[in-house]
């Protein structure tokens, strides 16, 4: 069972991020596959890995096929991990902190994000703005630690 909800993950974010690029040019889906292996030791962490941009991301219609053919909790991980406009960013990362589901796949994306040979490919000012960008974000999900 976990190995199949990987693979469905797996296919439903290349599908979803299909033809997208990230800020670098670069397909975005590669960003997708190292937030999942970076977290490949656990079967749900690793779905909700792959799905954790889709929502946010992507055509609303993955919504519903995630509420579908996913658990109630890849989907509520997935959704938490969603940036909604309206919620201040203490708020979101407060929610996310406190589960470890949701908190092992956003230190992961994190660490992606930050990666430095990513930030290297961008403008320096963009760089800067990430770096402190997640440096913040990094605080809220570790209380500073």
């Amino acid at each position: 069972m976990s190995e199949d909800m990987v693979s469905r993950a797996k296919a439903l974010a290349h599908r979803a991020h299909a033809g997208q690029v990230d800020k670098a040019g670069r397909p975005y889906i590669e960003h997708v596959a190292r937030v999942a292996a970076a977290v490949s030791d656990d079967p749900e962490a690793e779905a909700v890995a792959w799905l954790h941009d889709v929502i946010e991301d992507c055509d609303e219609h993955y919504i519903h096929e995630i509420f579908m053919e996913f658990p109630d909790y890849i989907y509520s991980a997935v959704y938490t991990l969603t940036r909604d406009p309206i919620v201040a960013d203490e708020d979101y990362y407060y929610s996310i902190r406190w589960d470890l589901l949701t908190k092992r796949v956003k230190l992961a994306d994190i660490a992606d994000n930050a990666d430095e040979e990513r930030l290297a490919l961008l403008d320096p000012k963009t760089a800067n703005r990430l770096r402190r960008k997640y440096a913040k974000a990094l605080a809220a999900l570790t209380g500073g630690q």
